[in-house]
């Protein structure tokens, strides 16, 4: 299982880092930074879905998608084209991120950024608020009931907001049981990596809270998945690597929303 591995690096590295940054040093610089940019309410356009674009280097299952990644160079060109939100990958051994990455978009952007990574101790909630991250992503099969809520209750004490992802529907009964208020819908099983866009049609069908904003992540390509989403009532898509893939990702973005192929592109 790709997940596993990725879970037991991290607390490898989570052990090297809490010895040499203690948690206690990131709550003293909390109180003097900026208040976090909102990130639910970006994620709520009245007949559209709102598009989180993705600034990532490689996945487990692809290897390197983009060669020349350019973090912030990304995050202008996804701003500009109408991006809601940007997720930023942070993990470093299988994604080829790296936390620095997520202060570099923060500080070329004014829209709310994601730290997009495996989020498995208090640790990581203070220091992406630290980092300058407005939201964070919690993966119910990394998590247990227990650590949902805990972090979910952290992330709000610091003005975080959180998209707890879910694949299956026992993970959306456990996440909606903790009063989740942003549920992301991962068409991607984390086991085999492939991914199916029927996952998010659905699940969305058992949320029938409309104060849950939902939003649907992986394998969403075209403007006619998007069209899929927006007739399902998903508020919002989480979209990597079709923009990254692109040539230009930002005139992707645009295509993705509805745009015309521009000349010269």
């Amino acid at each position: 299982m790709i997940l596993s591995k990725i879970i037991a690096s991290k607390e490898l590295e989570l052990a090297a880092l809490k010895e040499k940054t203690p948690i206690e040093a990131l709550q003293t610089v909390i109180p003097t930074l900026p208040a976090p940019r909102p990130f639910g309410p970006a994620l709520r356009l009245p007949g559209q879905v709102a598009i989180i674009a993705e600034a990532k280097k490689a996945s487990p299952s692809k290897g390197i998608i983009r060669h020349q990644y350019e973090p912030e160079q990304l995050a202008r060109s996804y701003e500009r084209e109408g991006a809601s939100a940007i997720s930023v990958l942070t993990e470093e051994k299988f994604f080829l991120g790296h936390p620095s990455h997520l202060t570099l978009v923060k500080k070329v952007t004014s829209i709310p950024v994601l730290r997009k990574d495996f989020i498995i101790d208090p640790f990581q909630i203070y220091e992406s608020r630290v980092l300058g991250a407005d939201a964070i992503l919690l993966i119910a099969a990394a998590l247990k009931q227990d650590q949902l809520e805990e972090f979910q209750e952290i992330a709000a004490g610091l003005g975080l907001s959180c998209l707890v992802e879910v694949h299956t529907e026992l993970e959306l009964i456990n996440v909606l049981s903790t009063g989740a208020s942003i549920i992301g819908i991962n068409n991607r099983n984390l086991k085999t990596f492939e991914t199916d866009l029927s996952v998010t049609f659905k699940l969305r069908s058992l949320i029938t809270n409309n104060q849950i904003t939902v939003v649907s992540e992986s394998g969403i390509k075209s403007y006619q998945d998007i069209l899929k989403l927006r007739e399902k009532g998903v508020h919002a898509a989480l979209v990597g690597e079709a923009l990254v893939r692109s040539p230009d990702p930002g005139a992707g973005l645009n295509q993705l929303k509805g745009g015309r192929v521009r000349e010269g592109l």
